[in-house]
């Protein structure tokens, strides 16, 4: 993994204006995001060929074929070149009435949000860099659009007072407050920022850049039996990880230990009536749970991957998990007069409940990132460390 970035995120507190103006920034972006992807599957619909089948009387089958309007495929820049007739007026929403004015939203926001919809459109008919298709890309509704970017060249640091770093942001009137509970470091450049919309409130991303960090290539280390750890994912009691010198680390089970709080709230709120202030009200607080147990799901991977970085070995080995295969469902099972046999589906729950909560797939990435985060970090100084971590598939 090749790492010049890193990323520091800190909990930002926006007064009352500055508030609803990023919640206008998010429904335009929300918007503008949504009318490229329909933009996209109209093209589709428009520019394909229809072959029709009538039946007469007679069964007889005739093929006509209607010629398709042609249109140019859009894309990134066909779509971004739009910008300038969005923001002559104002944009109504034909569901809602309401009206959006894409003037209020600087540019390269804009223009971050058609690169976000141009590469859901890529990996969907092309793949990522490992030829993995994702699937169709989808409208976001505002629980599933919460981030927006912003561009360095908008972004200015006016003061850093104690633990407070003021911010100004082009067409945000004001500063934003943002706490800073661990410094910045020195040396790396400013490069953008992440305002995201979460349970608990806005927090302030904020991406940092050192061009003067060389490139690690994992094909560099060589893998010894002095330098590599195994490890193995384990769903036993109360153990997490069986590593290759004979050590289990711990379980965290935080969707167990917080079940059942999390089903009272959700019980309650199912009994309120749609739309009303007491429903929004458990609504809120059914998020703040589910965010309290991603944090410490979160916290418990960050904690394991430096624990074992900091042992000294510079490779680490684990297995490519199916965990998609591993917590699928059992197929039903029928007898010879069609009733539905046992099939161990009730007994397999409780198991794909512990994968799920266990994040192995989080765990690893988290895993890949510290390991070079900390070789970034120590290749500015006298000595220089290389860590990798390997996937060995089945």
């Amino acid at each position: 993994m090749i790492l010049t970035l890193l990323n520091y995120q800190y909990r930002a507190y926006p007064n009352t204006n500055q508030k609803i103006e990023l919640n206008e920034w998010l429904r335009i972006c929300q918007y503008w995001y949504n009318w490229q992807l329909g933009d996209r599957f109209n093209w589709w619909e428009l520019n394909r060929n229809y072959v029709v089948f009538p039946q007469g009387e007679f069964c007889l089958i005739s093929c006509t074929i209607t010629p398709p309007k042609l249109r140019e495929n859009p894309g990134f820049y066909s779509q971004k070149k739009l910008l300038p007739e969005f923001k002559e007026d104002l944009i109504r929403v034909r569901h809602s009435g309401e009206l959006l004015d894409f003037k209020r939203v600087p540019s390269q926001t804009l223009q971050d949000v058609s690169k976000r919809a141009e590469l859901a459109f890529s990996r969907f008919l092309g793949g990522d860099s490992n030829g993995k298709k994702s699937g169709k890309p989808r409208f976001k509704n505002a629980a599933n659009f919460r981030t927006i970017k912003i561009e360095g060249q908008a972004v200015t640091i006016e003061r850093i007072e104690k633990d407070w770093l003021f911010l100004s942001i082009s067409k945000l009137k004001g500063w934003l407050k943002v706490r800073l509970h661990r410094p910045l470091p020195g040396g790396f450049t400013f490069k953008n920022i992440l305002l995201t919309r979460k349970a608990d409130g806005w927090y302030c991303t904020i991406a940092l850049e050192d061009p003067t960090v060389p490139a690690f290539n994992p094909d560099d280390v060589t893998p010894t039996w002095d330098n590599s750890l195994g490890m193995d994912a384990v769903l036993h009691e109360d153990d997490y990880l069986a590593t290759s010198e004979v050590e289990k680390l711990p379980s965290l089970k935080s969707f167990r230990k917080s079940h059942n709080r999390l089903a009272k709230v959700s019980k309650r709120k199912a009994t309120k009536k749609k739309g009303s202030a007491n429903r929004r009200r458990l609504q809120s607080r059914e998020a703040r749970e589910h965010q309290r147990i991603a944090r410490s799901r979160k916290d418990h991977a960050y904690k394991t991957a430096h624990k074992l970085v900091r042992t000294g070995k510079k490779v680490f080995f684990h297995e490519d998990l199916n965990l998609r295969g591993l917590t699928k469902r059992n197929k039903a099972k029928k007898d010879g007069q069609g009733k539905f046999l046992s099939n161990g589906q009730s007994a397999k729950s409780g198991l794909n409940k512990s994968w799920l909560d266990a994040g192995f797939g989080q765990f690893f990435t988290t895993l890949d990132y510290i390991a070079s985060l900390i070789w970034s970090s120590r290749s500015k100084g006298k000595s220089c460390l290389h860590f990798t971590v390997i996937v060995l598939s089945r």
